[in-house]
């Protein structure tokens, strides 16, 4: 059974799978035309604040929620009100539906149905993490792990587009990558022991940023 869901598990954190993230970067693009991202230790620092603030108290909240049981649906219109960013909201609606269509294919469940009926019935959106937690719980993947893998295929998929954005070395790429284990790890942790009220505390700077990018003159990216 181990071995089964950690293949699972791979395909679905694969860079190759089909969700979009290449035409995301999440708000660091507004870092970079401001001049306060441009090389391998300011991009690494803008990574692990965002790790440690957006994706441990939204993105990784809500996986962990989902794993205990919490509705869904009530965590997908929770998510959807605390995603001030429209393009942030957005990229995670894109991907987010994405990964429930190739899920819907490839790993058939009835969880993900559920998931999916709300949305064709107009009671859910369709959010990114939640699409991911849903799969991942009904593969049997041990939420730990799961958890992990999330933020770190969400870290990779950054990295991967601030090698072109910055633009980075693929070695320094590589450098951000293995820096970032710790904090993922930190991450986990902290996800852990977090409660209803931190759920989308998420730092302004970063929100402010994702705002400013979508009046932004020249861009790379959609968000």
């Amino acid at each position: 059974m181990s071995a089964t869901y950690q293949l699972a598990l791979q395909q679905l954190t694969d860079s190759a799978l089909p969700t979009g993230a290449f035409a995301h970067s999440l708000g660091f693009e507004g870092y970079i035309e401001r001049g306060l991202v441009g090389d391998e230790v300011t991009f690494g620092t803008w990574l692990h604040a965002f790790l440690a603030q957006q994706l441990t108290y939204s993105d990784g909240l809500a996986v962990r929620f989902l794993y205990e049981g919490v509705d869904v649906g009530l965590l997908d219109s929770v998510l959807s009100s605390q995603l001030l960013a429209r393009e942030v909201r957005e990229a995670s609606l894109k991907m987010g539906g994405r990964l429930l269509e190739i899920g819907g294919e490839v790993f058939p469940s009835a969880e993900l149905d559920h998931y999916r009926d709300l949305l064709r019935e107009g009671d859910a959106v369709g959010h990114q993490p939640l699409a991911f937690g849903v799969i991942a719980r009904s593969l049997g993947v041990p939420f730990e792990e799961a958890l992990a893998a999330y933020l770190f295929a969400t870290v990779t998929s950054l990295t991967q587009n601030a090698v072109r954005a910055i633009p980075l070395g693929q070695n320094a790429g590589q450098r951000v990558l293995r820096h970032a284990h710790d904090a993922v790890a930190a991450a986990v942790e902290v996800v852990a022991q977090l409660c209803w009220d931190d759920f989308g505390a998420v730092s302004p700077g970063l929100e402010i940023s994702q705002m400013r990018h979508e009046r932004q003159r020249a861009r790379i990216f959609m968000s």
